[in-house]
């Protein structure tokens, strides 16, 4: 008895004693019902963590965290800009780039494509195009060779493999006696690489610089340089830095800016899941309003004797809140560790069931990965403990005031 005595009596009301087992079974389902809500949102938000964080390697992976493009026409003095921006100490990789349209023919086959122009030796230090060669090398591409590599979409496509010989047509044209024609070249396959993007896969191929800026007419010169930064978190911060510093000279972006719509929409699409499977939650706990309800009701003697030894209205107020907190809390802790634990070991529990049963939940031809991700934040399983312990302690109130209302005479007239 060293407890307070609404301490005491609310915990033991928690507790089933011979004629309320039913009002106990509410409680526990009550209580199950906030783990499960709660589990269900850490493994669903850690998923689509996992989801979003693949699709912005993926993505960032063959374009940049930031790139520096001139004005108009090309770079000339592109070793002087990349001195510059080496000098932050958030850049950790550049690389230029030549960057144009075409379109590529084998036969009676034809595929409009992006063109990149790369220096096989600095590619690896923005880009994962170097780790992501399935057949060849990026260091094939040889200047004044006219070696290209393509996307592995792009080769099926295609129909071509490393060796074979494809023709490439660029929107620059050249006046001849027969009057103007599209510029022409014939290309030697020499790799083939697969990020696990269809934008990339499918619509993108790589040459040399050299022989890109050749076919763009840009001489010496290169479309921009590309950035790769410590953190692509910073990516605004750092080319506000660079933007100042070129003086106006440079067109500067980063990744937030060439993907925003697609980078807004995973995050709308995260918001309104979470929104959703907190009504899970909400109507879990708001059945703790009718477990009290009921307690309250079936309570009403205890209530008022209680009241005639001295309890105040804030006591008995306080013994229901205690009550209905329990379960709260009982409910959140359990469907937190429920749910992290869940979450850190999806992906295997997953290839489980896929042995079990023999199915496929992920197509990799589909969705490009072939494992279920998950990225647990801890952030977000914070703010849904508390969050489903502060609408537990809300569910509390309306009971508890009701009980404190019980008038001891009018509770024990019929008694």
């Amino acid at each position: 008895m060293y407890r307070p005595i609404e301490l005491f009596i609310g915990l033991r009301y928690t507790r089933a004693k011979r004629r309320n087992h039913f009002i106990s079974f509410i409680s526990f389902s009550s209580m199950l019902g906030i783990m499960l809500g709660v589990m269900a949102l850490i493994v669903v938000l850690s998923v689509m963590n996992g989801f979003h964080k693949e699709v912005k390697e993926r993505i960032l992976g063959m374009a940049s965290h930031a790139t520096i493009s001139a004005v108009q026409g090309g770079m000339n003095d592109w070793y002087k800009v990349m001195d510059r921006a080496a000098e932050l100490p958030e850049v950790i990789g550049l690389a230029p780039y030549v960057e144009g349209q075409g379109m590529l023919i084998n036969g009676q086959k034809v595929s409009g494509v992006m063109l990149r122009g790369i220096l096989p030796s600095q590619e690896g230090q923005v880009s994962t195009v170097v780790e992501s060669m399935i057949q060849g090398r990026a260091d094939d591409l040889v200047a004044g060779e006219y070696g290209i590599i393509l996307g592995r979409e792009l080769a099926y496509v295609l129909d071509v493999i490393v060796g074979d010989k494809v023709t490439l047509v660029t929107p620059q044209v050249s006046v001849t006696p027969a009057g103007i024609m599209p510029r022409l070249k014939r290309f030697t396959v020499r790799g083939i690489f697969e990020v696990g993007m269809g934008e990339y896969d499918r619509g993108v191929a790589i040459l040399h610089i050299k022989d890109a800026a050749k076919l763009m007419r840009l001489g010496q010169g290169v479309t921009g340089i590309r950035l790769k930064l410590n953190d692509m978190y910073e990516a605004r911060q750092v080319t506000r830095e660079l933007a100042r510093r070129m003086g106006g000279y440079y067109r500067i972006s980063d990744w937030t800016m060439k993907h925003r719509n697609f980078f807004s929409a995973l995050q709308t699409e995260k918001r309104m899941m979470s929104i959703i499977l907190f009504l899970i939650v909400a109507v879990a706990t708001f059945n703790i309003v009718s477990t009290l309800v009921m307690v309250v009701t079936d309570k009403e003697s205890d209530i008022a004797i209680l009241r005639t030894l001295g309890l105040s209205p804030g006591s008995i107020m306080a013994i229901f809140i205690i009550q209905g907190a329990t379960l709260g809390v009982f409910g959140s802790i359990f469907g937190v560790i429920g749910g992290v634990a869940l979450a850190a070991n999806l992906e295997s529990i997953v290839s489980w069931i896929e042995g079990l049963f023999n199915v496929d939940f992920i197509d990799p031809n589909v969705y490009y990965i072939s494992q279920l991700p998950s990225d647990i934040h801890i952030e977000d399983v914070t703010i849904i403990g508390l969050t489903a312990f502060a609408l537990t302690l809300l569910a509390t109130l309306y009971p508890a005031w009701t009980a404190a209302r019980t008038q001891p005479a009018e509770a024990l007239s019929y008694e």
